[in-house]
């Protein structure tokens, strides 16, 4: 089993000089072959993997901190720490490491720091003095004590002898001691000296000095040196502020003794860091990055220290949702756990996801949701506040909360309605919570934030729960706002809202597709909205304009359509003539809204603008965008005109004429030739004027001469002698109609078959010349094509004859049926 006493978190140190954590693990010292030597190595906790592996070098620099950290350097501005949970772990990996170096455990530091330059490096190597020698420490020597302490700043290898000598000689408790006596004394200008002391040892970035400057007993004195700044004009009292003005509230009683010293400590530490030191130079900014880090590893010690404590959570959580709690009770309590929040976001997000789940296992949002309502101003920051931390870090964790409410609570009851509702009844007049609550919102309506997988669709299900239970609550004082021609209220808090609530629906315009455009088209909400274009406040017309803008971009034909059915480009092109060419923001966003259109060529807005528009926007001559729009609508208009004078060619055409085309069935062509072939010595005998070309195919010759159908097959019937487009490939003078005489169009009487009837002349057909130029303006006609099926491949082969014999049909005669003038049937044998 794993001693617990190696349990370790490993740190890397960023470039903004943060802390990241990298894991948490067990650490072992042993020989490895490849690096050979003693190395550090750390093994995660979880699943064994190798965290760390790092060679001891005997030249670098191991600092001590804190009795549970050991800080070093790897290579150049790589910094790392090992976080004991124990000291007697840390004491054995700190023995094992100054065994290797052959140092004395005893101290905090194993090796002088590297020096930054070579000039530096070869001066100090030649430096065989001892250490640096304080002087006594005495009233009369600390104009000197200030020399030698700010002399030493400037090289590395001296902060460091500087750093030693002062912890092994006591010399801050007998600095502290001297700032009693001049205080006494009023002695100012000791006390001037010893503010530039103590803010040189601050500039020395060591731990080892800063646990003696932040002890219980001695950290006061060391705010009040800070307190004489020879450059300030009035003193300022940071030990009365901390002592009497700062109060520590236990909202609930802390027993754990450790944890109550570190908080105090912290908030102590933090005071120095943030308000009494002078703020740091460029160049004195990277020298205070171990102050950093003493309270980031405070902050993560007090955290962990405070999630162990399941009593503590537990009575915390009770008191908060108890309904009957005092105002003043729930208050405390509310801003210990925003404070609590504050601190965790120094852990890593793996630390950080274990935090938020703690709090919610315990009932953090049931209790927010309390919270939230409480008519109480610095409550209800503090909840906002912690409602942010949360979604912020793991919206899904808030969104199934509410995908659960769906089904157990009333829509007034739900958490994202409570949100929606103090979003609306923010009392702050610049509207500082709604501002945070709306970005709340925005995080969790997010789509990109949205996990999917196999069992689960959490974009579907949110989406579909916001626009059913929430998205009436969102747009509740929009609606009310804009029942009139204008906006019915436009106070400042009332419009300030409106703007976020525009914004709100921008955003949903942008990235929910299909579940707003149902909205907005159901509800006329677009309509609702430009009413807005009305208001007094030009910013709030820019929202709606900007909505509108959002909605044009999608280039939907969906919304094209709404908009121009409803003509709600009205209260833009109204806003845009009522601005009167003004150069200012107004004009050019409607200007950019017209050019978009125009860029990316929509036409039905196109069409619509300057139909409805057009004759107020043609006097608009210093920008070109309308003279451009009217120019797309003139070639528009040519195209459709061209289109209308072809369509109504081809309606002349007789209807008879555009309906012939078919496919034939090869089965029915199969029977036809059999009987051809059957009937061909007959026909050929007998037919004398029939004459049909010695080239075709019997199947091209069928269909070039007419159809010999089956006498009891109707369809057949009604399919004969219909006229192909393609039939006439030779030129001449022969007719393209069958059954027509080269003579003036006139017909012959048939002499190709015995049993075939007289065929009367019939005034419906054309002269030859007509029907082909018809015909050729129909073969063009690839609309008309798709709508009555392909060309007849059947008859493409078919060659006409070379000379002026009228080509006849060849009709079979159908038992019983009257020919008479008026017969259909007749008509169709004509053609």
């Amino acid at each position: 089993m794993t001693d617990t006493r190696r349990r370790v978190k490993l740190y890397a140190l960023n470039a903004e000089r943060q802390w990241d954590d990298r894991g948490t693990g067990h650490v072992t010292s042993s020989y490895v072959d490849r690096l050979k030597g003693v190395s550090l190595l750390v093994r995660a906790e979880a699943d064994g993997s190798l965290l760390l592996e790092s060679k001891i070098q005997p030249d670098t620099a191991y600092q001590k901190q804190q009795e549970t950290l050991i800080v070093w350097s790897e290579g150049d501005n790589f910094d790392l720490a090992l976080s004991f949970q124990e000291k007697a772990g840390c004491d054995e990996i700190w023995e094992k490491i100054c065994q290797v170096q052959g140092k004395d455990p005893s101290v905090d530091i194993t090796q002088d720091f590297v020096e930054e330059s070579e000039d530096e490096r070869f001066e100090d190597m030649s430096d065989t003095a001892p250490p640096v020698e304080l002087p006594p420490c005495e009233l009369n020597k600390l104009e000197t004590i200030n020399e030698l302490i700010a002399s030493c700043l400037s090289s590395a290898v001296r902060r460091e002898k500087l750093s030693t000598a002062l912890e092994m000689e006591g010399y801050i408790r007998k600095l502290l001691n001297l700032f009693h006596i001049c205080e006494d004394l009023e002695n100012l200008e000791g006390l001037n000296h010893l503010f530039e002391v103590f803010k040189n040892i601050f500039l020395l970035n060591k731990n080892a000095l800063f646990e003696v400057m932040f002890a219980e007993d001695t950290i006061f004195d060391v705010v009040g040196c800070l307190e004489y700044d020879p450059n300030a004009k009035v003193r300022k009292k940071h030990r009365d502020y901390l002592r009497q003005m700062a109060k520590f509230k236990e909202v609930i009683p802390i027993t754990n003794p450790e944890l109550l010293a570190k908080i105090h400590q912290t908030y102590r530490v933090q005071y120095i860091q943030d308000v009494v030191l002078p703020t740091p130079s460029v160049f004195e900014e990277n020298m205070l990055s171990t102050l950093s880090s003493f309270i980031f590893f405070n902050k993560v010690e007090i955290v962990s220290l405070i999630q162990d404590d399941e009593k503590f959570l537990n009575e915390l959580f009770s008191h908060l949702t108890d309904e009957t709690m005092e105002i003043s009770k729930r208050r405390d309590l509310v801003l210990f756990l925003k404070e609590f929040c504050t601190f965790s976001q120094t852990l890593q997000p793996q630390s950080r996801e274990t935090f938020f789940k703690t709090l919610a296992s315990l009932g953090i949002l049931p209790a927010l949701e309390i919270t939230l309502g409480v008519d109480d101003l610095a409550t209800k920051s503090a909840s906002i506040d912690i409602l942010s931390y949360i979604v912020e870090f793991s919206p899904s964790m808030v969104r199934d909360y509410m995908l659960q409410q769906a089904n157990s609570a009333e829509d007034e009851h739900l958490l994202l309605n409570i949100i929606i509702e103090q979003m609306m009844c923010d009392s702050d007049p610049e509207l500082g919570g709604a501002v945070q609550l709306s970005g709340i919102l925005r995080l969790l309506i997010d789509p990109e934030n949205m996990l999917a997988s196999i069992n689960k669709s959490e974009k579907a299900d949110f989406l579909n729960f916001f626009y059913k239970h929430s998205m009436h609550v969102l747009v509740t004082p929009l609606l009310s706002n804009t029942t009139g021609d204008r906006p019915t209220k436009e106070d400042y808090p009332t419009v300030q809202l409106l703007g976020l609530i525009l914004e709100l629906l921008s955003f949903c315009v942008e990235h929910h597709t299909y579940h707003i455009k149902n909205y907005i088209l159901n509800r006329d909400l677009l309509r609702r909205i430009l009413v807005l274009m009305r208001s007094r406040h030009t910013f709030l017309v820019l929202s709606a304009l900007r909505f509108l803008r959002k909605i044009i971009s999608l280039k939907d034909e969906f919304y094209n359509r709404y908009i121009v059915k409803s003509n709600l480009l009205s209260p833009v092109v109204d806003a845009f003539l009522r601005n009167n060419g003004r150069y200012n923001l107004l004009d050019s966003a409607i200007l950019e809204l017209f050019e978009f259109i125009k860029m990316e060529d929509i036409k039905s807005l196109c069409v619509y603008v300057v139909d409805t528009f057009g004759k107020a926007l043609d006097k608009v001559e210093y920008v070109q965008t309308f003279k451009c729009l009217r120019l797309r609508y003139d070639q528009q208009q040519d195209r459709i005109g061209e289109r209308e004078r072809s369509t109504s060619a081809l309606d002349s055409v007789p209807s008879l004429l555009r309906t012939t085309r078919f496919r034939r069935d090869p089965r029915q062509l199969e029977e036809e030739e059999e009987i051809w072939f059957n009937s061909e010595e007959d026909e050929g005998e007998d037919g004398a004027d029939a004459v049909t070309p010695s080239h075709t195919s019997p199947v091209s010759q069928v269909q070039a001469v007419g159809l010999i159908t089956s006498p009891t097959s109707p369809v057949a019937l009604s399919k004969a002698n219909l006229i192909s487009p393609k039939a006439n490939h030779g030129g001449g003078s022969n007719s393209p109609i069958i059954g027509a005489s080269s003579n003036g169009g006139s017909s012959s009487p048939s002499t190709s078959s015995p049993t075939t009837s007289p065929v009367p002349p019939s005034t419906d057909v054309q002269s030859p010349s007509t029907l082909k130029k018809a015909l050729v303006d129909y073969d063009g006609d690839s609309e008309e094509e798709e709508e009555t099926g392909p060309v007849s491949g059947e008859m493409e082969g078919i060659e006409p004859k070379k000379d002026n014999d009228t080509i006849l049909p060849v009709v079979s005669h159908v038992d019983g049926e009257d020919y008479d003038v008026e017969s259909p049937n007749k008509r169709a044998k004509l053609t």
